[in-house]
C-alpha cells in the first residue's frame, strides 16, 4: 500500500517524512497555479484534502514538521519581536528623476562613464509603491525574509512572509544554491478598500493608503493576522547569488519568473531613451487602471556586466534610477506661516494649510523654502494657494490664486530675529569668495539657541545617525524641555540618573511610559554605546558634513582620532592637515571650513569629550576587495584612454584605494594619461610614483 493511503498512525517516521516532503512540494505547486497563474489544476475539495492530510501527519509526527510546511503559512506562533537581519548585500535606494530631462541625463551619464558611443539597452518597469523585502533561499528552501530597513539591516519577517501565497516556500530543481530575491510587497486597490471596510466594521483603525496597509500588515507580531491580509508580491531584483541567473536584467527576471516569482507584466527592454520615455508616458496614462499603486518607472541598464562596471555611489546604483510621476496638485487656504529653526540655525518658513488630500495623503503643512521664494511668489497669509506633492517630496506651495486674495491682505515680512526665547538676530551670510548673499537666514545663537540644541539632538538619534529606537521628536522634545537632556552625552546617563531618583517623576511613572517602555528605551540607548565611525561623524551634525562626506572622512582616515586631528587642523588655512583634507576626492573648501569651525569651538570640543566618555567609535571596517592598492592614495590626471575618469576612480575605491583630487606628500601613486600637467610636475618634485594606465592595470591585476 502506498504511504499516501496509510492511516497516519500506521506510517513509519521515514514514510511520514517522505510524504510530508511530497505534500509540501505539491501544495506549493498548486498555490502557484492558483494564486500566480490563475490556472488551478484541481478542485477546492481536492486541495483542502491535501492540506488536511498534511495536518494529520504533522499532528502524529510533530518533530517532522518542515520549515516549508503549508501549515506554517497560517497560524504560526507569534514572534516575540522582529530580530535584526544584516543584509549580505546592502539594499540601497534609487536616485530620482523628476523630468524627462533628468531621465535623459541619467542615460547620458551612463554613456559617459562607460565611454560608449550610444546608450545601452535599459529595462523599464513600474515602481511599485509598497514595502521592499529580501527573500533568502538556500538549496531551494525559503530560510529568511527581511525588510529593507536602513539598507544595511532590516527586520526579520520570515514567519509573516510565509503567509503570502505569491511567495514560494520551495523552488523547483535547478535554482541556485543561494538565491536572495528582492521585491515589493503591496496591496491592490480592491483589497485595500475591502480591508478598510472590515477594519471599520470591527471598530478598528483604518489605513491611510495601500502602502501603509501593506507595511502594517507585514509587521504584525502575530503571523496569523498577516495571513488574513491580502498581500501580494512582485520580484524586481536580487541580492546574494551563488551563481548568475542570466547575463541581463531582463533575462534574470525571466529566470525568477520561471522559478515561481511574480514579475510585473509591464517590464520591458528599451533600446533607447525615446523608448524609455514612451513607456513612462504609457504607464502614467494607464496608472489609474492598474489596480495597484505605482509612483513612477524604474530604469536599469540591462547588461549586468555594464552594471558591475558602473557600480554604486553612496546610497544608490549608478546603473538605475526611478523616474517619478508628475506632482499631484490641490487648492487650499494658507492660514498661517510658521518659522521653524533647524539644527544649523536655518529659519525655514512653513505654510500652515487648511487640510486637503493630495495623492491619497492629507496635507496640512507645506514648505515655503525661504524668504526670497515667499517674496517672488508674493505669498501672503489668508491666500488661496495651489500646492503640489510628488512622491515622497515634501509638499510645496506652487502658486497663489490671485483672484481669491482677501482685500485686506498684506505682504509677508520675514522675521529678522530667531523665534527662540533668546530672540537672537537671524542673518543672511555673505559668501566671502563670491560676495553673494545666502538664500537662507540663520539664527546666530548657535548652541545657545534652544531650538538648535533640540534639533541637534533629534539629528543625533535619527535613523542614519545613532538610530536610537524609541527616541522620536516627541520624546526628545520632552526630555529637552525638562532640562534632562541638553546634549548627546546626557542620553547615556539617563538610566543611571533615573535609577538614582534624579529624574522626577521617574520615567516609568510618567504618562505614556511604563516599566517595559522605559526599560526598552534604556536598552536601545545601551545598544548604541558602540557605533561605526561614519555614523558617529554624521551624528555630530556638522554643517555641510552630510552622510556621504562622513563616509569619505571615515574611509580616508580610518579612526576617530585621525578624523578629529585633521578637522581641528583644518581651521589653519596653511596647515598640511588641511591640504590633505582638501585632497580627498569629493571634499571641498566649504566642508573643510565647516569642520575647522566646529572642531575649534571650545564648547563643541568639551561636549565631544563628554560624549566619548560613554561611547566607543569603531574604526572603519573595509568591505572592499583586498588588493595591492588597498589603503593607498591615488590621483588620476591627464586624458585617460583605457577608461573614463569616473570609472577609474570608482574601480580604485572598490579595491580599497583612497582617491584624492590633488597631489601631496601623502600620495602613493599618480596615474597619468596623455596631457598630464601640473599634477605630474608636482608628483615628480615630491618623488611620488608615477604610473601609466597600463602600469596601473598591471598593478591591480588587470582589473580595469
Amino acid at each position: 500500500m502506498s504511504p499516501a493511503l496509510k492511516d497516519p498512525d500506521a506510517l513509519s517516521a521515514d514514510e511520514a517524512a517522505e510524504e510530508l516532503a511530497r505534500l509540501a512540494r505539491e501544495i506549493a505547486r498548486h498555490d502557484r497555479l492558483y494564486f500566480q497563474d490563475d490556472a488551478p489544476k484541481i478542485s477546492d475539495a481536492a486541495y483542502d484534502a491535501l492540506r488536511a492530510r498534511n495536518a494529520e501527519i504533522e499532528a502524529r509526527f510533530p518533530d517532522l514538521v518542515r520549515p516549508d510546511s503549508p501549515s506554517r503559512r497560517v497560524g504560526a506562533r507569534p514572534a516575540d519581536q522582529f530580530a535584526e537581519v544584516i543584509h549580505a548585500v546592502p539594499m540601497l535606494s534609487l536616485g530620482n528623476a523628476f523630468t524627462e530631462e533628468d531621465a535623459a541625463d541619467f542615460a547620458a551619464r551612463v554613456v559617459k562613464f562607460l565611454n560608449l558611443s550610444d546608450p545601452p539597452a535599459f529595462t523599464a518597469e513600474p515602481k511599485i509603491d509598497g514595502l521592499a523585502v529580501a527573500l533568502r533561499y538556500e538549496d531551494g528552501a525559503l530560510v529568511q525574509a527581511a525588510t529593507r530597513g536602513d539598507g544595511r539591516a532590516g527586520e526579520n519577517v520570515t514567519a509573516n512572509i510565509r503567509t503570502l501565497d505569491d511567495i514560494p516556500e520551495r523552488l523547483p530543481a535547478g535554482a541556485p544554491a543561494v538565491l536572495e530575491v528582492r521585491g515589493e510587497v503591496y496591496m491592490s486597490h480592491a483589497d485595500f478598500a475591502a480591508l478598510n471596510q472590515r477594519q471599520e466594521a470591527a471598530g478598528k483603525k483604518t489605513y491611510m493608503n495601500p502602502r501603509n496597509a501593506a507595511a502594517g500588515s507585514l509587521r504584525q507580531i502575530d503571523p496569523s493576522v498577516t495571513a488574513q491580509r491580502p498581500l501580494r508580491f512582485f520580484a524586481y531584483g536580487w541580492g546574494e547569488l551563488s551563481e548568475a541567473l542570466a547575463p541581463t536584467q531582463f533575462g534574470s527576471l525571466a529566470r525568477l519568473k520561471e522559478l515561481g516569482f511574480p514579475v510585473n507584466p509591464d517590464l520591458m527592454v528599451c533600446a533607447d531613451v525615446a523608448a524609455m520615455l514612451a513607456h513612462y508616458r504609457d504607464l502614467e496614462a494607464r496608472r489609474a487602471g492598474l489596480g495597484y499603486d505605482i509612483d513612477g518607472v524604474v530604469y536599469k541598464v540591462d547588461r549586468l556586466d555594464f552594471q558591475a562596471r558602473l557600480g554604486f555611489v553612496a546610497r544608490a546604483p549608478r546603473w538605475a534610477i526611478a523616474h517619478k510621476f508628475s506632482a499631484e496638485k490641490a487648492v487650499t487656504k494658507l492660514n498661517a506661516i510658521e518659522i521653524q529653526v533647524g539644527r544649523t540655525g536655518a529659519l525655514t518658513p512653513v505654510a500652515k494649510l487648511e487640510p486637503v488630500t493630495v495623492g491619497g495623503v492629507v496635507v496640512s503643512n507645506a514648505t515655503l523654502h525661504n524668504e526670497d521664494e515667499i517674496a517672488r511668489k508674493d505669498i501672503r497669509i489668508g491666500d488661496t494657494v495651489v500646492i503640489q506633492r510628488a512622491g515622497d517630496v515634501i509638499p510645496q506651495v506652487l502658486e497663489v490664486v490671485l483672484d481669491q486674495r482677501p482685500a485686506d491682505s498684506a505682504p509677508y515680512v520675514f522675521p529678522a530675529l530667531c523665534p527662540c526665547p533668546l530672540a537672537t538676530p537671524a542673518e543672511r551670510e555673505v559668501n566671502a569668495r563670491t560676495g553673494e548673499r545666502a538664500a537662507v537666514r540663520r539664527c546666530t545663537g548657535e548652541f545657545a539657541c534652544p531650538y538648535q540644541r533640540k534639533e541637534h539632538l533629534r539629528h543625533f538619534v535619527s535613523r542614519k545617525a545613532f538610530d536610537i529606537e524609541g527616541l522620536g521628536e516627541k520624546q526628545i522634545a520632552a526630555f529637552h524641555e525638562a532640562g534632562e537632556v541638553k546634549e548627546p552625552a546626557d542620553l547615556f546617563t539617563l538610566e543611571a540618573r533615573n535609577a538614582a531618583g534624579e529624574l522626577q517623576p521617574p520615567l516609568q511613572d510618567r504618562e505614556g511610559w511604563g516599566e517595559k517602555s522605559a526599560a526598552n528605551l534604556f536598552a536601545a540607548i545601551a545598544a548604541r554605546r558602540t557605533i561605526s565611525l561614519a555614523r558617529f561623524i554624521h551624528a555630530l551634525g556638522v554643517r555641510h558634513v552630510g552622510e556621504e562626506t562622513a563616509r569619505l572622512l571615515a574611509r580616508s582616515y580610518g579612526e576617530w582620532d585621525a578624523v578629529r586631528a585633521a578637522a581641528e587642523a583644518a581651521a589653519d588655512a596653511d596647515s598640511e592637515a588641511r591640504a590633505a583634507l582638501l585632497a580627498i576626492d569629493g571634499l571641498g573648501e566649504t566642508a573643510a571650513d565647516a569642520l575647522g569651525r566646529f572642531f575649534s569651538e571650545a564648547h563643541n570640543a568639551a561636549a565631544l569629550d563628554r560624549l566619548l566618555a560613554h561611547v566607543s567609535v569603531e574604526p572603519e571596517q573595509s568591505t572592499v576587495e583586498t588588493s595591492p592598492v588597498t589603503g593607498k592614495t591615488v590621483v588620476f590626471t591627464g586624458a585617460l584612454e583605457r577608461f573614463t575618469r569616473d570609472e577609474a576612480k570608482a574601480r580604485a575605491q572598490s579595491l580599497g584605494a583612497k582617491v584624492a583630487g590633488a597631489v601631496s606628500k601623502n600620495t602613493d601613486f599618480l596615474v597619468a594619461g596623455p596631457g598630464a600637467g601640473s599634477k605630474l610636475k608636482k608628483a615628480q618634485e615630491l618623488g611620488v610614483q608615477v604610473l601609466t594606465e597600463d602600469e596601473w592595470l598591471a598593478l591591480i591585476g588587470g582589473q580595469g
